[in-house]
């Protein structure tokens, strides 16, 4: 009698289409890291106003922003330095999808709505959210250099 081996995992160690078949909460850390597309708008300070809940993105990046690949500079220890950033769980995407991006893989497989083409889970590819202009390179301002009460005028529209 042969002995049955588990099967081999993928490379990446993500199971295959993990976002369309795996409910957020029972992803693995790698398959929920792997989700974020590495635009870097989750990283844009926005503007919530009061009156009526809408939310404006500005071109104001958080300090830890790397401009160029869009990614913190700082992931790790990013609470350290930005106590207020917001550590992305499927608990609080339930609670703060509307303050995501739309073109955010988190909000959409919330949503149950499909990936972006140029999501580099799909195009295999991690420069192509760049190449699509779907990501924040090269248009950001570092919020070191823009006051708070300047935000409004960095105002941006959110590409839908």
């Amino acid at each position: 009698m042969t002995e049955k081996l588990p099967p081999i995992a993928a490379p990446t160690g993500l199971r295959p289409r993990f976002w369309e078949t795996v409910p957020l909460k029972k992803m693995s850390g790698a398959e929920w890291e792997a989700l974020c597309d590495g635009c870097g708008k989750c990283c844009l300070n926005k503007i919530e106003y009061e009156d009526n809940g809408e939310i404006a993105f500005t071109r104001v990046a958080c300090r830890l922003l790397d401009g160029d690949s869009c990614r913190c500079s700082n992931y790790a220890t990013r609470h350290k330095y930005v106590p207020e950033c917001v550590q992305l769980t499927p608990k609080k995407l339930e609670q703060i999808s509307y303050w995501l991006p739309s073109t955010c893989a988190y909000r959409l497989v919330h949503e149950g709505k499909p990936l972006h083409d140029w999501h580099p889970l799909i195009s295999n590819d991690p420069e192509s959210v760049h190449i699509e202009g779907a990501s924040v390179r090269g248009w950001t301002v570092p919020e070191t250099e823009v006051t708070e009460d300047d935000w409004e005028d960095y105002l941006i529209q959110e590409r839908p």
